[in-house]
């Protein structure tokens, strides 16, 4: 028997190291590195030579910049307005293809290309230099190629992409999102000498403040339009100077969004807010060309204000603005409108067949054989995309050598362009059908470890273990449709809400002399879980939806703070009395008040910081926030860890868990209430009270009946996932919480920042991971009955994984697979590397192990 459990432990652990390398190698065929052509593009020889309108460039992205925000009723960047009134400025709604954060996005504006969804995970690594742009063709390539110096301010992704390319810069990180302030005004400060300098021929800029706001308080907070209005206000001053400034007459400013955000202030996924980005193009050149148009718009669908562009058609507009080659790797389409620009037709013609041109060399390296056997007189509407390509090409170049004046044939090039430009970036991720097989076939042998020790306690717990198998197999099934993906809390809300109402049925068979340790226990619980639901709406088709925060405590930030307060003093009661106990003088309960009160200032003064409007209108906390305000947010977080790891160094003293089970017990409940200070440091303030409710309802559970560990095991599983929701979380990039990311960290380390960014968007699960470990009686433990919770998140840590990968292997053509389906793998791998390995595994399971024979 001793053996068979051995061989079971062996089992599980072996099936958790084959689960991580399934990952990766599926990650390997799933996220490939796309190729692309190196060098830069050169004119070809005996080109017409064609004078360019501009000879500079002013390219300032304001991040997160949606097109409502300059085109709306509501927008306040009135100057931009009556340039778009003017003719001055040419306004464009600009569309960010998923994934919309800014790595990707930075690559799409300045190459053209699209780019792999794997740019999305190293947009989280500020010191990746594995995605530079080093020796890919670029705007900023050809730039500098022409001997143009090149200037950066503002987000330091630029400086990452492209090392040693900027003959000056100041670079700021794009992750301390508390700060709207500084992060622009350290953008701003260079741009008076720069613009008197003038000896540059690109200078970019990247606002950061108004996506932090948006991160912050969202698209519509209390600081937005005086952010709109800065930036407007920045715009004035580079037209002014354009106007002014002899040589700045042929500059062109580009007003632009790398991406759009959705009503909760995120990004990353494919909302229309999140997709639809300003795009303005703005010279006192443009006056004479064009005709002004309506500003503000009063009604627009789905934020597509003008003409719509794709973001890469960025690239060989400039090419063609400021007389450059289009850079090789393009799948842009230069900008009708702008064409209009040159008054001779053959000039418009010759620039949209260069563009045909740089496209057609992508398209047949792509498709070569499909381009080497394409018959004369193809039909361009029967067979595949790519004969109908390879045909609209033929066509494309035999009206070139034929048609002398070139007249009315552009339709034609752009037919070409539109069509190359569609299907090369659908294709533009290749996949490795053999990693991603082997990736599957790793996971469903860690399944297959995993599945004999849970199929013997799936027999032994009966009803129990008949409810948990239904369970995992009708999640499993549900990551088939995007839908659910995308609304996968409320999978998780209704089946723990069921639970509760079945350990309420039996608890009804036992009597018990006080009522509120009874079912009323249960009833209360499920009375708890539903204001945990309601706490905060989240998901993709509520989201934004009124909720308690909204209705209940954002107008009435009393109830939050008295909220807030009930929690930490929870805390601090029980830490205080524990301490007496170890301790044996009264005096030392002071230690655990002390700790309390400085994670109690800490968060005043960060909350001070990342959402002041939670404090302005609760005045009675002022002489806190005046008394932190004097000392540095960094300096505070590390007081609060230093006094954790010296309390909880006092638990594991003093309890000394080793020694037997209800050593184990007693130490579980301390170790409870210091990890629960931590998480609260790692916690947005709004969500701060939702501890104050996990404690009540694990105070039912641990007073009612003794659980089974079956009814324990499913409630592990049930209540990490589903608590996770209830802090914001979702299967989209756009509600990753980077606010608490830096707290105690001075400076950028990758693994500092990666542990509490997966903390802080991880918080309530880990909660919940060792909460339930205090329900195990002291029998259990020693007895080794918790084997059956781990084995139990095991196996559907497996089942999770395997179902994912193959939906994402199945449904890999499927029209959401990089905006629904992807983000899902992302957080399923965070799920069983972070969640699952790291806190369940290692942390829960040694924590457990420590028991006596």
């Amino acid at each position: 028997m001793r053996l068979g459990s051995r061989v079971g432990k062996a089992a599980i652990y072996l099936s958790n190291i084959l689960l991580i390398l399934s990952l990766l190698i599926f990650a390997k065929g799933f996220f490939p590195h796309k190729a692309f052509l190196p060098g830069i593009a050169t004119w070809p020889e005996g080109s017409l030579s064609r004078s360019a309108p501009f000879n500079r460039v002013v390219f300032m992205v304001v991040d997160a910049l949606r097109s409502d925000f300059v085109y709306g009723n509501a927008s306040h960047f009135a100057f931009t307005q009556s340039l778009i009134r003017s003719g001055a400025a040419l306004p464009f709604t600009g569309h960010a293809s998923p994934p919309t954060i800014t790595m990707p996005r930075v690559k799409a504006i300045t190459t053209g290309t699209v780019p792999s969804f794997v740019d999305l995970v190293l947009n989280f690594a500020e010191s990746d230099t594995t995605s530079t742009l080093r020796d890919q063709d670029s705007w900023l390539a050809q730039l500098k190629a022409k001997d143009g110096k090149l200037v950066m301010y503002g987000d330091d992704t630029w400086l990452r992409l492209f090392p040693e390319f900027f003959h000056r810069a100041d670079g700021t990180t794009s992750f301390f999102v508390s700060d709207y302030t500084e992060v622009d005004n350290n953008v701003t400060r260079h741009i008076p000498s720069e613009l008197e300098l003038g000896d540059w021929s690109a200078m970019t800029l990247h606002f950061l403040g108004l996506d932090h706001i948006g991160h912050k308080t969202g698209p519509r907070g209390p600081n937005m339009p005086a952010k709109q209005a800065e930036m407007d206000s920045i715009v004035q001053r580079i037209y002014t100077a354009m106007e002014e400034t002899e040589h700045l007459n042929s500059c062109l400013l580009v007003l632009l969004g790398d991406h759009g955000m959705n009503e909760g202030g995120n990004h990353g996924a494919s909302s229309p807010g999140e997709v639809s980005t300003a795009l303005t193009f703005i010279s006192p050149k443009f006056k004479s060309a064009f005709e002004g148009q309506h500003s503000p718009v009063h009604d627009a669908v789905d934020y597509k204000y003008y003409d719509i562009v794709e973001q890469s058609d960025i690239v060989p507009t400039l090419a063609a603005l400021l007389g450059f080659p289009i850079p090789q790797n393009n799948l842009g389409v230069v900008i009708a409108r702008l064409l209009d620009l040159w008054t001779v037709q053959e000039d418009q013609y010759n620039l949209v067949y260069e563009n045909a041109v740089q496209i057609h060399t992508i398209a047949q390296a792509t498709f070569p054989a499909v381009f080497a056997h394409t018959p004369s007189g193809c039909s361009t509407t029967e067979g595949d995309d790519a004969e109908i390509l390879a045909c609209l090409w033929q066509r494309v170049s035999h009206a070139h050598i034929h048609t002398s004046a070139h007249r009315g044939s552009i339709s034609g090039l752009k037919e070409f362009l539109y069509k190359a430009q569609d299907l090369l970036s659908g294709t533009a991720s290749n996949y490795d059908l053999t990693s991603m097989q082997t990736g599957i076939a790793l996971s469903a042998l860690a399944l297959g470890l995993c599945l004999p020790s849970f199929a013997r306690a799936v027999f032994d717990s009966g009803a129990d273990g008949i409810i948990l198998v239904l369970t995992m197999l009708i999640y499993a099934i549900t990551m088939f449709a995007s839908s659910y993906v995308e609304e996968e809390h409320q999978f998780w809300y209704w089946i723990l809400s069921a639970w509760l109402i079945v350990l309420f049925c039996k608890d009804a068979r036992y009597s018990s002399q006080r009522a509120i340790h009874g079912p009323l226990g249960s009833v209360l619980a499920f009375l708890l879980l539903l204001a945990i639901r309601r706490w905060r709406q989240t998901g993709q088709k509520y989201a934004g939806e009124p909720d308690l925060l909204t209705n209940l405590v954002t107008p009435n930030p009393w109830i939050l703070w008295v909220l807030v307060v009930l929690t930490y003093a929870v805390l601090s009661r029980n830490l205080s009395g524990r301490a007496v106990k170890w301790m044996g003088a009264r005096q030392m309960g002071l230690l655990p008040v002390l700790v309390s009160m400085s994670a109690f200032l800490f968060k005043i003064a960060f909350t001070a910081a990342d959402a002041p409007e939670l404090l302005q209108s609760f005045p009675i906390l002022n002489p806190l926030v005046v008394f932190v305000s004097r000392y540095p947010l960094v300096s505070l977080a590390r007081v609060v860890f230093l006094g954790l790891v010296h309390l909880l160094g006092c638990a594991i003293y003093y309890e000394a868990p080793w020694q037997g089970a209800e050593n184990l017990r007693s130490f579980l409940g301390a170790f409870q209430d210091v990890v629960s200070i931590f998480l609260i440091t790692q916690t947005r303030t709004v969500y701060v009270p939702l501890y104050l409710f996990f404690h009540v309802q694990l105070y039912l559970f641990r007073r009612g009946r003794q659980h089974s560990v079956g009814e324990i095991s499913i409630l592990a599983l049930l209540s990490q996932y589903a608590s996770f929701f209830t802090f914001g979380g979702t299967n989209s990039i756009a509600t990753i919480d980077l606010s608490n990311a830096y707290n105690g960290v001075s400076g950028y380390n990758v693994a500092a920042v990666g542990a509490l960014t997966f903390v802080s968007n991880w918080a309530a699960p880990i909660w919940w991971a060792f909460a339930v470990c205090q329900l195990f009686s002291a029998a259990q433990l020693s007895k080794g009955r918790f084997i059956f919770m781990m084995t139990t998140l095991a196996t559907f840590a497996c089942l999770h994984t395997l179902a994912v990968m193959v939906a994402c292997l199945v449904l890999r053509e499927h029209l959401f697979i990089w905006t629904v389906f992807s983000p899902k793998y992302l957080y399923t791998a965070a799920w069983v590397v972070g969640q699952h390995t790291v806190v369940n595994m290692l942390g829960v399971g040694s924590l457990l192990r420590r028991r006596s024979g």
